[in-house]
């Protein structure tokens, strides 16, 4: 079942911080915080009626497809200039600096750090998602009322849900810190701490306009 769990598992943080020359206990600690906020951007793009994610969507599956999770990632597949090209499609055309800079002091790590993860992070995400996505629309649905192939709201959301549900559902605050931040990234808004990476990613994500 998609999770953030099951998302966490397939990132090499080893070896992403001996590619940065960075503190394995940081990078770990910044792509906690994250991978969670590059989801919930991807679930408000989705979701959000004033936003056309068609662009977004083609790139979840197109990544999904790329054979980037296949046998494990190895960090020296990833594109990180198509990663930077993500992450603003992701964030209302912020790019990784401009995101990083937003996100520095919020528990996911110093800017420099957050930048040269999100393009890293990026690609890893969303070929997660398409994955998921294609497994949900090859298996799950019944021959005769087989949805159109291109990812529609629905079928994304319901897996970006899904994804998301371990950390802003049940299991609240003591386990995963996390469940506030995703309330509020995603319109919940409750929980103090969480706010202001939710205002942050609100503000990134088109709420300033």
């Amino acid at each position: 079942m998609a999770g953030l769990d099951d998302l966490f598992a397939e990132i090499p943080v080893k070896d992403i911080a001996s590619k940065l020359g960075a503190d394995e206990g940081e990078v770990n600690t910044a792509i906690r915080t994250l991978v969670p906020a590059l989801v919930g951007g991807v679930q408000h793009n989705v979701q959000a009626d004033d936003i056309d994610s068609s662009n977004l969507e083609s790139a979840v599956t197109a990544q999904g497809a790329s054979g980037l999770l296949d046998g494990g990632v190895s960090v020296d597949q990833v594109d990180e200039q198509e990663g930077n090209k993500l992450v603003a499609n992701i964030f209302g055309g912020n790019d990784s600096g401009q995101v990083a800079s937003a996100l520095a002091g919020t528990g996911a790590g110093g800017s420099d750090l957050i930048k040269k993860l999100l393009p890293i992070l990026a690609p890893i995400v969303l070929a997660y998602i398409g994955k998921q996505l294609t497994k949900g629309s090859g298996s799950a649905a019944p021959a005769g009322n087989q949805p159109q192939s291109a990812p529609s709201g629905g079928g994304l959301g319901d897996i970006l849900g899904s994804i998301l549900g371990g950390a802003s559902g049940g299991g609240g605050g003591g386990n995963n810190p996390l469940g506030s931040i995703l309330g509020s990234v995603l319109g919940g808004g409750s929980g103090g701490q969480g706010n202001a990476i939710g205002e942050i990613l609100g503000g990134l994500l088109g709420g300033k306009k």
